[in-house]
């Protein structure tokens, strides 16, 4: 006669179930790190970033190329912080936590640093915050303030960048570029258009469409306008905005990233 054993009573006449499965705390305990991040003590599972814990104990660390919903690139390394032990600077979007870590996100090498990252966008091309669509909705305009940075250091390289008009809705301005390959990756990882890319090397990389045609001739590009809701600054932006008109709603790509994994489940 077939059994079942339940709540370790044996029932004539049952039908025996598998054994439930119960979790071993010693491997549940492997995967949360524990660390320090400016003296403050915090908890993170082993798959987390940095960025990712200081965000979820509202600790600042500045970004520029992050954004959440899209992959971590670490090209802009705004958000760079010192690890205290070895010295090294390491950019917190992109370096997975480790237990006993000690970070620290605001020493005065780490805030002289990203100074000198501000100063090098500005002089790297033609950003002229006066006339700019995106004057007072701009992120590099608004780290600029936060850091301090009221005049560059550094010599302007002053490019010949072209504006590319040619799409009905929407307008690239290359002198505004920050290289910050949101456009890319938003185009990529959400749209699924891949129309967006970077060819070039060093301060001679651009943004292109497609195979470097007008963005107006694309054959992926969709319309919808991801690319320039997710822009930091005025490169992208709407046609038909004045100066200081063009704002800019970046919140729901995390929105379509939980919808997304909603969804799934």
């Amino acid at each position: 006669m077939s059994r079942r054993c339940v709540q370790n009573e044996c029932r004539e006449g049952e039908v025996v179930s598998a054994k439930k499965y119960t979790p071993d705390p010693v491997r549940a305990r492997r995967s949360v790190k524990t660390l320090k991040i400016d003296n403050m003590d915090v908890t993170g599972r082993e798959d987390q970033t940095i960025l990712e814990v200081a965000k979820e104990n509202d600790i600042y660390i500045p970004t520029l190329c992050h954004l959440d919903g899209l992959t971590s690139i670490g090209a802009c390394r705004m958000c760079m912080v010192e690890l205290q032990g070895s010295g090294k600077l390491v950019p917190s979007c992109t370096t997975l936590i480790d237990e006993g870590m000690d970070v620290r996100t605001d020493t005065e090498r780490i805030v002289d640093y990203r100074r000198k990252i501000v100063e090098l966008l500005f002089s790297e091309r033609n950003h002229i915050c006066a006339v700019c669509v995106s004057n007072g909705d701009c992120e590099l305009q608004d780290l600029a303030q936060e850091l301090g940075v009221n005049h560059i250091r550094y010599p302007y390289l002053n490019p010949e960048q072209p504006v590319d008009a040619t799409d009905g809705e929407f307008g690239a301005d290359h002198n505004r570029c920050v290289l910050c390959r949101r456009c890319v990756r938003v185009c990529g990882e959400v749209e699924g258009a891949h129309t967006w890319d970077v060819m070039g090397r060093g301060v001679d990389s651009c943004v292109i469409t497609d195979l470097k045609e007008d963005w107006g001739k694309s054959e992926t590009c969709t319309h919808c306008g991801k690319c320039v809701q997710v822009c930091p600054v005025g490169a992208l932006f709407e046609k038909g905005k004045g100066v200081s008109e063009m704002r800019k709603d970046r919140d729901f790509v995390p929105y379509l990233q939980t919808m997304r994994e909603m969804e799934q489940e």
